[in-house]
């Protein structure tokens, strides 16, 4: 660089301020993975999915009962809102009572201030994994994986619409038709059975 008359330049980072409020939640659910009945255990967490447009980010909620998706969202940004339209829908979808957790990992998005008290206003319990644990949230990792084995990586897709399309059509199957090894029934028998 001497002989040269090189300087290196040096890009600054940027600074993400993501608020001023850091939320920090203790480890509920610490790795044990069984629910005695609906809505006592979610665990939720975001993905992405390459297209040709760019990339898609996939907000699940997993209830641990019977491992289906109780609710969903997609979004081009990966934002609070996108996490707390998920906790919405699946609010309207499902009855929860005060003693449902919801754990997800210490992303900004569930460290936040608006997570933070959409969970009070529906007296849902958060619970967080530890930094650098991954096993911490495995249920909702295992979904992703197993979407994109069994649907995303099987597809070029070309655009959001097509992703959002094959995505609502996965999941529905996932819950309705796909048979879970350890139960040998879908997601919905088992829910089904619960009620019963």
């Amino acid at each position: 660089m001497q002989k040269y008359n090189l300087l290196s330049v040096v890009r600054r980072k940027k600074y993400h301020n993501y608020g001023e409020y850091l939320h920090r939640y203790p480890n509920l659910l610490n790795r044990d993975f069984h629910a005695d009945r609906p809505n006592q255990k979610w665990v939720t967490d975001i993905s992405y999915i390459k297209t040709g447009q760019g990339v898609l980010y996939l907000s699940v909620i997993r209830d641990l009962y019977d491992n289906s998706i109780v609710a969903y969202k997609t979004g081009t940004e990966q934002n609070i809102n996108l996490v707390l339209s998920t906790i919405r829908a699946a609010k309207r979808k499902e009855k929860v009572t005060a003693e449902l957790q919801l754990h997800s990992d210490q992303g900004f998005q569930y460290t936040s201030q608006a997570y933070f008290k959409l969970t009070q206003s529906y007296h849902i319990t958060p619970s967080m994994s530890r930094r650098g644990n991954p096993y911490d949230n495995a249920l909702a990792e295992n979904f992703f994986s197993i979407l994109k084995t069994e649907c995303i990586y099987r597809a070029k897709i070309r655009t959001y619409e097509e992703a959002r399309l094959l995505i609502g059509a996965y999941i529905q199957f996932y819950n309705n038709e796909r048979i879970q090894l350890k139960t040998k029934l879908t997601p919905l028998e088992k829910r089904c059975q619960f009620v019963a």
